[in-house]
């Protein structure tokens, strides 16, 4: 049978928009109550970020749209993959549907598919939880009453909701990631089974310094790292401005960088002063680091100090030889200290003057520390010594993989010194970079001290982007001796504020307001355009969790 014109174009529109219809019949999915009988057990929203299983650090990162919103059932993770747990008892007010999510994985720690009855496969890959398989959605015939829930059988799954048992379904596929794609779960703050440390109490809705802003001129591609500190009652911002130039690529925003000094009363009204350091914005000329090469092609993460002996700030930053072609093409980078020639607190603004380079690849680099080289540098004070986090990226797994063949990895050590001025030693030798913040990506850390005298360091906790699924968050960690650190733990500021990011990047301070109220100024990059934005959010300190975290960091 032949068709004509009209007829075809109709049933290629039906083709286009059938998956989509499909869909829709399944978001059409409403809702029943149950209650949990079983003693213990809670439920909670299913949410992005939900905290799925007691006793575990995953959480919900991808989530089929239909299945927002249901009241899901907490299951205590390890009693399930070895079968002592507690019988499952729910109560449904009427014949129901349970939505079950059954892990991909033919291990005997899940329960599988082709052990349930009565159930029908409704969402393919319909959640995604960190460190765990991909999560196919089944939805359970119920009777009404309480009911045991697969009485006698062991393995993980997850109890994901009901609906009501006359509910048309249909079958649909999320499409949702599989999550040991997150190779490291983590803790969320407020979505764990720990009381959070910081409460996400406000913030800004949209960038505070965006393109087009006074200010920006001659920033192509806007901000990233550095930090904030607040003298009086001025912030003084020194971020990384990826300046590069009108008309060239924007991977130059990278290259041609500027140091800038801003100042604000509030930290959302931004007046930029001046410009502090300069790079030059040339390329290498060979692969290895080679005084042939620019060593200041790029220049990055300005970090102000106060030095009260010397009664001036200190800055420390990073500068880079940029080659063209190898990743990563920041490569070698060294620390710089630099001084105002102003003395007192007053003299944030300087002008600078050089005094010298106090880290770089040498001797007693080790290969962690990879083809960046030292990548950031923080100081700061624990009794009569200094400490200082410097990272290294790229790491080669040994010296005959220098200066090409680079893994993939994000890591800080300390290395110490008597002043700040140095001479910094790199901390046991440089051996070994500090996992026990998370084994594969902390960035440009800060340090400070919360009141009972717990060291915080804020940093970048990683991208999901880029070929990377990590957290996306501003992550903290803590110390009680200010050497060794806490596993990390992550901040939703989305939660509270409107997500204008797709990829979150380096918080710039944490700075006290009063009433345990504290700002965070912060980098995050929109995808769909060259300009990284600056934003601000305010996060309210529990006393009580703080001081249970000292005690802890004490055993």
């Amino acid at each position: 049978m032949s068709l004509t014109k009209f007829q075809r174009c109709l049933l290629a529109l039906f083709i286009l928009i059938a998956p989509n219809l499909t869909q829709a019949q399944n978001k059409e999915l409403k809702p029943v109550s149950y209650t949990v009988v079983t003693k213990k057990l809670q439920t909670y929203t299913l949410q992005q970020y939900a905290h799925v299983f007691s006793g575990s650090k995953h959480n919900v990162v991808g989530l089929a749209t239909e299945l927002r919103g249901f009241k899901a059932v907490r299951l205590p993770l390890d009693s399930y993959k070895n079968g002592t747990q507690d019988p499952l008892k729910l109560n449904f007010s009427h014949n129901s549907k349970l939505l079950i999510g059954i892990f991909k994985d033919t291990s005997s720690d899940y329960l599988q598919a082709n052990q349930l009855e009565n159930a029908q496969l409704v969402i393919q890959n319909g959640v995604t939880v960190t460190g765990l398989p991909a999560v196919d959605v089944y939805a359970l015939e119920v009777k009404k009453g309480i009911q045991t829930i697969f009485p006698n059988k062991k393995g993980l799954f997850m109890v994901l909701g009901a609906i009501n048992n006359t509910s048309s379904l249909v079958q649909t596929d999320a499409k949702m990631l599989d999550g040991r794609e997150w190779k490291f779960p983590y803790i969320i703050e407020d979505f764990s089974d720990e009381k959070p440390l910081f409460e996400i109490i406000s913030g800004e809705n949209k960038p505070v310094i965006d393109e087009g802003m006074s200010g920006t001129e001659g920033i192509q591609g806007g901000f990233e790292g550095g930090r904030v500190v607040k003298v009086g009652d001025t912030y003084h911002m020194f971020p990384t401005e990826r300046a590069g130039e009108k008309g060239v690529d924007y991977y130059y925003d990278r290259v041609k960088t500027k140091i800038g000094h801003w100042t604000s009363k509030d930290a959302i009204h931004w007046k930029r002063e001046s410009t502090i350091y300069q790079a030059s914005g040339t390329y290498a000329v060979t692969e290895d680091d080679n005084p042939m090469n620019d060593r200041r092609g790029a220049i990055w993460s300005y970090m102000p100090v106060f030095n009260e002996k010397a009664n001036k700030w200190y800055g420390y930053y990073l500068a880079y030889t940029v080659h063209k072609e190898i990743q990563p093409n920041h490569s070698f980078g060294r620390i710089w200290r630099c001084e105002s020639t102003v003395d007192g607190i007053d003299g944030i603004g300087g002008p600078y003057k050089d005094m010298g380079i106090i880290m770089e690849p040498g001797l007693d680099s080790q290969p962690w520390e990879g083809r960046q080289g030292v990548a950031s540098f923080f100081p700061y004070k624990v009794g009569d010594k200094y400490f200082g986090f410097y990272s290294g990226a790229y790491p080669f797994n040994s010296w005959a993989d220098y200066p090409k063949k680079s893994g993939k990895g994000w890591f800080v050590a300390l290395a110490e010194s008597n002043s700040l001025e140095g001479p910094w030693t790199r901390l046991n030798k440089g051996l070994e970079p500090i996992k026990t913040i998370h084994p594969q990506f902390v960035e440009n850390p800060i340090v400070s001290q919360l009141p009972n005298g717990l060291y915080i360091a804020i940093f970048d906790g990683g991208p999901d982007g880029w070929g990377h699924h990590l957290p996306n968050m501003i992550a903290y960690s803590l110390s009680a001796d200010g050497v060794n650190w806490a596993e990390a733990h992550y901040l939703p500021i989305e939660t509270k504020v409107d997500k204008w990011w797709d990829i979150m990047r380096t918080p710039l301070c944490l700075i006290p307001e009063g009433n345990d109220v504290y700002t965070i100024v912060y980098n995050a990059i929109d995808l769909k355009r060259r300009f990284h934005p600056t934003g601000m959010v305010k996060v309210k300190l529990n006393r009580d969790v703080m001081d249970s975290k000292l005690k802890e960091l004490k055993r």
